[in-house]
This record gives structure tokens, C-alpha cells and sequence, in this order.
């Protein structure tokens, strides 16, 4: 049973994988920072545990601006997929 588990594992990985491959420059790009975004407000709330909440308003702002920004990035990924067939009228640079 685990050996099924563990190669359904590695072809949806596999599949991810090559799927992804075929993504446009730009979008990977846009990725990337929203990857970044993430990880700076997950790094934001770990040192919140560690060290305190003394500026309670400042690690909000940090953290929602973070979450803010990366909600703002997937909507210009959503506009400037080529695939994407609801803004397939506009042009992309409108997304910009």
C-alpha cells in the first residue's frame, strides 16, 4: 500500500513538474515574487513568536502588506496568462 501511495506521489510530482515547465518566463517571474511575499510574512509571524508582539501595529501592517502584495501579484497573474480566456479580449498590458 505504500509503495502505490509513494509512486502516485511521484507522478503527480513528475506531472506538476513538466506542467510547469511549459509556463511563460514572465509568469515564473511573477511567481517568484509571490513566493517571496509569502515567505516574508511567514518570516514576519515566526519571529513575532519568538521575540514578542510589543509594536502589535507594526507586525499587522508588515504581515498585511506582505499578504496584500501577494494577493495583488496573483491578480496580475491571473490578467497576464496568455491561457486565461476571461481577459483574452484586453491587452496584457493592462494588467501593468
Amino acid at each position: 500500500m505504500a509503495r502505490s501511495t509513494t509512486k502516485d506521489a511521484q507522478d503527480l510530482f513528475h506531472s506538476l513538474r513538466s506542467a510547469y515547465a511549459a509556463t511563460p518566463t514572465n509568469l515564473k517571474i511573477i511567481d517568484l515574487y509571490v513566493i517571496f511575499a509569502v515567505l516574508t510574512a511567514i518570516m514576519q509571524v515566526a519571529y513575532m513568536a519568538i521575540v514578542g508582539s510589543f509594536p502589535f501595529n507594526s507586525f499587522l501592517s508588515g504581515v498585511l502588506s506582505c499578504v496584500g502584495t501577494a494577493v495583488l501579484a496573483v491578480c496580475l497573474r491571473i490578467q497576464v496568462n496568455k491561457e486565461n480566456k476571461e481577459f483574452k479580449d484586453l491587452p496584457p498590458e493592462r494588467g501593468l
